[in-house]
């Protein structure tokens, strides 16, 4: 699985953070060109695919890809 944040769209509100159950996201350390400090997801290995994160994100920032194996 792989979880992927698009930078162009986030705007940093964190509602990813607070709304996964797992904790799957962290807000990075880094700025990112828009100068915020983007969600990353820290324990991928966690998320159950629930979508919450993707319902909730107001930018429609967020992507979950299955693996193919």
């Amino acid at each position: 699985m792989k979880i992927e944040i698009n930078e162009n769209f986030c705007k940093g509100c964190d509602i990813c953070i607070v709304v996964c159950p797992r904790g799957v996201f962290e807000k990075s350390k880094k700025l990112n060109k828009k100068g915020i400090y983007p969600p990353i997801p820290v324990n991928p290995e966690k998320c159950t695919k629930c979508n919450l994160c993707i319902l909730q994100c107001p930018d429609q920032a967020i992507s979950i890809e299955l693996s193919q194996e």
